[in-house]
């Protein structure tokens, strides 16, 4: 099958890291990845096609469009995307087309998506199946009615199925989505999406020279834009407990964070923190890890399942997403919840103690398979 793979990321990276992963199932079909955000270093896979369109993000109020580039207008970039993403299916004439997030998220790509989807239903490209992707928990909207009506209304009429990339037991879509049951195309939970390495695993202890004795922590927060105040918290209360445990903490920023503060942690850095922007080898560190420190975003709270490394967490609270997820992760026993107050460095530091000496890891008995399920989803699509 024939299979065109649409992801915009604006903020973080965890879409594109979710939908790389999805690709990653999908070796037995050609696959072309078309992505709009900035670029970040990543591993396509072999039978992946990466399509790159001119980069566009967003503000921190999602509002504005704002170009990576200054040397053309958010315009020009429109009508280069549109053509470029016209003249794709063209050549290609996809047999499926899946759109992450849209129509759920991403309005403002409508500019693109919905010119496209239309003519997708006209049949101007042949038959094409349209699939949107979906993660396990949506925003919080201003006008949770209007907001609702539109989503119904382009999903309804512009795409046959609709991919949740959640547990149904743990993570219903009525949850965060009141006229669920008013979605009349068929609708698919495949688990969640957890990672497989595209590199031979690396032995991460090993690697940095660690002894028995010494506790690796992991300090991570996602794409970085929102990871300040909790990355600068772990640097600040590592320097209190690191003589008593002799640690090692790596830090992982993220690409997006701000390079003035990106700065400010490593001047604050002692000798056993090792401070990085991003790694191809975030699960083997995990993998190794005595405790985690992170926000609660989708991909890194699967990490964490798949890992089961000891972990505390920190919810952004701009949207209702990370609270819900780290709140539910949080009472089934998968990871201590930390608040604004414990971010001080005294507190910290005592929950990093407490956490480093607690190696319990409940069984639990959620679905993880989201890729393999995906890949069988498609299997059977074929067939039809």
């Amino acid at each position: 099958m024939k299979i065109i793979f649409y992801c915009q990321y604006v903020f973080g990276v965890g879409h594109l890291f979710r939908s790389v992963e999805l690709v990653r199932a999908l070796e037995d079909h050609e696959v072309i990845l078309v992505v709009g955000g900035p670029k970040v270093e990543i591993d396509i896979p072999v039978h992946v096609k990466l399509v790159c369109l001119p980069a566009l993000y967003m503000d921190h109020k999602f509002t504005t469009l704002i170009p990576q580039t200054r040397t053309k207008s958010v315009d020009q970039i429109k009508h280069e995307r549109k053509s470029t993403l016209f003249s794709l299916f063209e050549q290609f004439k996809p047999d499926l087309f899946i759109v992450e997030l849209y129509p759920f998220g991403r309005t403002i790509f409508g500019f693109e998506l919905m010119p496209l989807l239309q003519a997708i239903r006209r049949g101007d490209f042949g038959k094409v199946h349209t699939a949107c992707s979906l993660r396990d928990i949506l925003v919080k909207k201003r006008d949770p009615i209007e907001y609702e009506q539109r989503v119904l209304n382009i999903l309804n009429e512009l795409f046959d199925h609709l991919l949740i990339h959640s547990d149904s037991d743990y993570f219903p879509l009525d949850e965060t989505f009141s006229r669920a049951q008013e979605i009349i195309i068929p609708v698919f939970y495949t688990g969640f999406v957890t990672k497989k390495s595209a590199r031979e695993p690396i032995n991460t202890r090993e690697m940095l020279g660690l002894n028995r004795k010494q506790k690796l922590i992991v300090a991570s927060a996602g794409g970085g834009r929102s990871g300040y105040r909790l990355l600068s918290s772990v640097v600040a209360a590592s320097t209190l407990i690191n003589d008593s445990l002799k640690m090692h903490l790596e830090v992982f920023t993220g690409p997006f964070m701000d390079s003035d503060q990106y700065l400010k942690i490593i001047k604050k850095a002692g000798p056993w923190i090792h401070i990085k922007r991003f790694t191809r080898h975030f699960m083997d560190y995990l993998q190794s890890a005595d405790l985690s420190v992170s926000m609660a975003g989708y991909n890194t709270c699967m990490d964490i399942l798949t890992t089961k490394a000891p972990a505390l967490v920190w919810p952004y609270k701009g949207d209702q997403e990370q609270i819900l997820r780290a709140q539910r992760l949080s009472g089934l026993g998968v990871f201590e919840v930390i608040n604004d107050d414990d971010l001080h460095p005294v507190r910290l530091a005592s929950h990093i103690r407490r956490a480093l000496f607690n190696n319990t890891h409940p069984t639990i008995s959620m679905d993880l398979s989201g890729t393999v399920n995906m890949a069988k989803w498609v299997e059977h699509l074929e067939k039809i």
